[in-house]
Order: C-alpha cells, then sequence, then structure tokens
C-alpha cells in the first residue's frame, strides 16, 4: 500500500520544470481555496433560518471532531512523514513537518461538504464544497506536501465525523443552540440594534 501511495504521488507532483500557471492554480487551491468554509459557514448563521443555523453549528461541530480524530492519529496510531520528510518529489510551499495523514485541509473541506450533503436544503451548497474538495486535494499532492492516501483518508475521517454528528445532534443540539444564540446577541448586541445584523 505504501508502495502504491508513494507511486501515485510521483504521477501526480509537480515536475522539475512546472508551468507557472499551474504552480499559481495550485497554489490558490492548497492555501486560500479553505478560506470559503468559514464564508459558506457565517452567511449560514446569518440568515434568518434557525434550522440553518442548527445544521452549521452541527457542521461545525463535525469539523472540530474530524481534526480531534485526525491529530490522535497522527499523533498516537499512525505517525506518517510528508514527502518533503522522507525525501521524495518535489515541494513547491513551505509547510512545518507535521503528521502527513490524514490531510487537514481535505478534512475540513469534506466534514462541511458532507455536512451540507446529507441535509436535503444544504445538499446544492454540500455538492460545490465537495467539488471544490477535488482541486485541493490534487493541489496539496502536486505541490509536494501531501501523498494521496492522506486525501482518502481525510474523506473518510469526515464522513464518519459528519454522519456520527448528525446522529447525535438530538442530544446536544438544543442547548447549544441557545448558548450560542445568546453570546451571539451579546456580541453583535450593537450591530444588531442598528438593524445591521438580525436577532
Amino acid at each position: 500500500m505504501e508502495a502504491l501511495n508513494q507511486h501515485l504521488f510521483l504521477i501526480m507532483n509537480a515536475p522539475p520544470q512546472s508551468n507557472p500557471l499551474v504552480v499559481w492554480f495550485a497554489i490558490v487551491m492548497a492555501q486560500y481555496a479553505i478560506f470559503c468554509v468559514p464564508l459558506v459557514m457565517i452567511a449560514g448563521w446569518l440568515s434568518k433560518d434557525e434550522h440553518h443555523h442548527k445544521m452549521m453549528l452541527t457542521a461545525l461541530l463535525a469539523t472540530a471532531g474530524a481534526l480531534l480524530i485526525n491529530n490522535l492519529i497522527g499523533s498516537l496510531l499512525w505517525y506518517h512523514p510528508r514527502p518533503f520528510m522522507m525525501p521524495l518529489g518535489h515541494t513547491l510551499i513551505s509547510h512545518a513537518p507535521t503528521p502527513s495523514f490524514p490531510s487537514n485541509h481535505m478534512t475540513i473541506i469534506s466534514t462541511v461538504a458532507f455536512s451540507f450533503l446529507l441535509r436535503p436544503t444544504l445538499r446544492k451548497i454540500g455538492l460545490v464544497m465537495a467539488i471544490l474538495a477535488c482541486p485541493v486535494a490534487w493541489s496539496r499532492i502536486y505541490l509536494g506536501v501531501h501523498f494521496p492516501l492522506d486525501m482518502l483518508g481525510a474523506v473518510i475521517v469526515a464522513g464518519l465525523a459528519s454522519i456520527m454528528m448528525l446522529w447525535l445532534q438530538p442530544l446536544y443540539i438544543e442547548r447549544l443552540y441557545g448558548l450560542t444564540r445568546g453570546l451571539y446577541r451579546i456580541v453583535f448586541a450593537p450591530l444588531i440594534a442598528r438593524g445591521l445584523l438580525h436577532r
């Protein structure tokens, strides 16, 4: 499996003489596409639909749970070095020598995508997030900071975390929603008073 992982990485990794436009696109996808996640979450929270608020909270908790699982895997269960730590292939961006498996970037985007895909009213947005995850996964491999199996592991963790938090939602959502709405009204009270944000 490791031999296949490395073989696929070398096929997808940037060649020595890379096209500058391809490298630029890969860097945008690898480092900046992730910011679409908080923007989508904030937009969902700022809507007037209480049901959407609760779905954003569930997606947020699922993402936090998935990242916790990643940390446990990387630190306790199976530490896997990044390609440039081996060294293998070509690395076109700098990155700390943290565990490679699973990919946190892919986990975040995939968890939100799964969380939305599981909800009929957010399924279209979930599909867009799932499509966005594809070039993000490719770019992290192309630029030399992840292996293909890091992405597969991230998708599996994301799916499990999303399903688990949706299944457990009746146990926590009402109390958590009441707490977060209370904090929201306190923190943004001046903007709410001016009518710039809804209550």
